[in-house]
């Protein structure tokens, strides 16, 4: 689509080579408002496994989060918020790769 760019949002814990790492990561995808378009906690738990196997770069734990998405490209913010199941707390790093 015009205008539009196809992404991979990943949220990285468990296969971090860092201590205190985050050990179960989920992931909200939220727009420029604050609305929630997409969470995922477990990404071979998504709806969307096959998306996130395609686009070639899975997180390679399945613990950590992905969420494959299609957003306007511009004139548009969003924000990724990492959080570990059951509130527990550690180091994650949130990915955003754009796909052809």
């Amino acid at each position: 689509m015009p205008g539009t760019r196809k992404v991979i949002v990943r949220a990285i814990g468990p296969s971090l080579n860092v201590p205190s790492k985050l050990a179960d990561p989920t992931l909200e995808l939220h727009d420029g408002n604050g609305g929630l378009l997409d969470s995922n906690d477990n990404w071979v738990d998504s709806p969307n496994k096959q998306a996130i196997i395609d686009s070639t770069i899975p997180p390679t734990n399945n613990l950590e989060s992905a969420i494959v998405a299609t957003l306007p490209s511009s004139g548009t913010h969003y924000t990724a918020i990492v959080r570990g199941v059951n509130n527990t707390t550690g180091v994650a790093v949130v990915e955003i790769y754009a796909l052809n």
